[in-house]
């Protein structure tokens, strides 16, 4: 009789005990990377675009960005973005690596830390 109330309690709360563990497992680590699922979030695309045009200023190029391809985010002061895009360069397009730092709090606070390519 015992056993059987143990595996009813059992049964009844194991989707609770599952579903907070997966729940855990998803939550974002500070300084841990995660990826991003939606690369066409336009937050995301903002980032990449925001890269392409910082790094023109800087280099004095004129690639036009086309797309994110890939990436992951890291909370820190912030939020860092290390993207995988693809942007052009007349007509050959390539496919760059940028790293972003984002303070969405902050007015005007963004900053291209890394821009590297094409790979």
């Amino acid at each position: 009789m015992r056993s059987n109330l143990f595996i009813t309690i059992l049964i009844f709360f194991l989707p609770f005990i599952l579903f907070n563990s997966s729940e855990a497992a998803r939550r974002v680590l500070v300084g841990g990377w995660t990826k991003i699922t939606n690369v066409s979030d336009p937050k995301v695309v903002e980032i990449g675009k925001f890269a392409v045009d910082q790094h023109n200023k800087e280099a004095k190029a004129s690639l036009k960005f086309s797309k994110v391809v890939s990436g992951e985010r890291q909370v820190v002061a912030g939020m860092n973005y290390n993207l995988t895009i693809t942007a052009a360069n007349g007509s050959v397009e390539n496919n760059y690596v940028v790293v972003v730092w984002d303070k969405p709090w902050v007015k005007n606070f963004r900053r291209l830390t890394s821009f590297k390519g094409p790979i």
